[in-house]
């Protein structure tokens, strides 16, 4: 008999990272927490969990707080990390997380800066960058992930970057994420 897999899906409440919602939809058995709790019940929950999903905005320290009580500004950060290294096939997506997995030495699928808004195209120097391009990116991107989520890890980061790279071809948001995206 096969164990059945409970997902923790954390991703603080914010509509510029609303385009991730799908790809947690279909997942079997799976908890989504979007804010109102605190850093407390969030680590009791990663405890109770053996996958655990990590998107929205971030910075190399960890998963920004956008409305968690109690946790300072990031609700994902180094005092989750020996909770974390303890669960397998896990998702990190937000910028720059693909410093806080290297650094800790966790597991799983994880990006490096994804370009998800106009202003950040710019910063990150991708030529010519529009709105259209960016929902482009941002819905396919998801819509790639969702379909392939509850595959093992190595499976659906090869088809992600497979299919993901076929947009990356004429779309230059895309290409600067789709390089950006790792597993371990």
């Amino acid at each position: 008999m096969k164990k059945i897999v409970k997902t923790l899906v954390i991703h603080p409440e914010d509509k510029s990272t609303d385009f991730l919602c799908p790809i947690y939809e279909n997942i079997p058995n799976k908890t989504v927490v979007r804010g109102g709790i605190s850093k407390y019940e969030v680590i009791k929950l990663i405890e109770s969990h053996d996958r655990i999903m990590m998107m929205g905005h971030g910075a190399p320290v960890g998963l920004f707080n956008r409305n968690f009580t109690f946790a300072g500004g990031y609700i994902i950060d180094v005092s989750m990390v020996p909770l974390l290294k303890q669960k397998k096939d896990n998702v990190f997506i937000w910028c720059n997380a693909d410093k806080f997995v290297r650094q800790f030495e966790l597991n799983g699928f994880f990006s490096g800066m994804f370009v998800s808004e106009v202003g950040e195209a710019y910063y990150m120097r991708v030529p010519n960058p529009n709105q259209k391009q960016v929902d482009e990116s941002n819905n396919t991107f998801s819509e790639i992930v969702s379909r392939h989520i509850n595959k093992s890890p190595k499976k659906m980061f090869e088809l992600v970057m497979k299919e993901y790279g076929i947009l990356a071809e004429s779309n230059p948001i895309a290409s600067y994420n789709h390089k950006r995206l790792y597993i371990l």
